[in-house]
């Protein structure tokens, strides 16, 4: 199991200083990576940063870490611009990006500017043209919603072929969906920061995800959570979560409070 924070760079936590310092000492104490929530959480009245700005910032002030989002409404951006967003910041860190995607939890992120929460075809369709775009092939795409007319991103990102893409949700389409990309996300916590999902839970998703799977290559599930220093996540690892995520968020503290978390080291 590999060993990461995901910080919900809200409130407080939105000004973008705040995650390059976490960012810093998370890869000085040995985590293996930095995700961020991704919201437009102005829409319902918090302070909420851009991720891949912040990640940007994160990604000049270390070297090793991960960085990514847990998770990205995808289907909140045009899929070309998007495509270009992360691979420019894959070239900018190295080759050390992950994007998390999912269809967007909050409906009011939608509605307050005009549009509908879209449902999964539309995050399908949307991460389809991102994915072919990052391949560097012509694409030619007529689709329910989007057109690409014969057009080749450059440059493309660093890892090949593609960005990894992990998927959040805990949904029988969720899952169906995680299977044909390259991971998959879950929380496994609540806002008071205690553990809800147990091992033999997870280990039923797993089963389950893995049931719909048929590429052979290298599939990760992401479990975030909360733990103190020193304590075993093992049962989890046991139920097949590969990488553990300790959720860092207002509600479980304040910045120092946080830091001090981080700096412990993973558990």
């Amino acid at each position: 199991m590999r060993y990461g924070i995901d910080v919900a760079i809200l409130g407080d936590l939105a000004e973008p200083s705040r995650l390059v310092a976490l960012a810093r000492e998370a890869e000085a104490a040995g985590w293996d990576a930095v995700l961020v929530w991704d919201h437009l959480a102005f829409a319902w009245g918090m302070p909420s940063a851009d991720p891949w700005v912040a990640l940007s910032a994160a990604a000049a002030a270390t070297s090793r870490v991960r960085l990514g989002t847990a998770v990205t409404a995808v289907a909140r951006h045009r899929p070309e611009v998007l495509a270009h967003t992360v691979a420019t910041f894959d070239r900018l860190s190295g080759g050390r990006a992950i994007l998390g995607a999912g269809l967007g939890g909050v409906p009011g992120e939608f509605t307050a500017f005009g549009a509908p929460r879209p449902g999964g075809a539309v995050l399908d369709e949307t991460l389809d043209v991102i994915s072919a775009l990052w391949s560097g092939d012509e694409v030619r795409h007529r689709g329910a919603r989007y057109t690409v007319d014969g057009v080749r991103l450059a440059p493309l990102p660093v890892q090949r072929p593609r960005v990894p893409v992990w998927i959040g949700g805990t949904a029988p389409a969720a899952l169906r969906r995680a299977a044909r990309w390259d991971g998959w996300v879950v929380a496994g916590d609540d806002e008071e920061g205690r553990m809800t999902l147990s091992p033999a839970e997870l280990a039923a998703q797993v089963a389950e995800l893995r049931r719909h799977r048929v590429a052979d290559g290298p599939f990760d599930v992401a479990l975030i959570g909360v733990s103190e220093p020193g304590a075993s996540v093992t049962p989890y690892a046991d139920a097949g979560a590969t990488w553990w995520l300790e959720h860092l968020h207002g509600r479980r503290g304040d910045f120092d409070q946080l830091m001090r978390r981080v700096r412990s080291g993973p558990p």
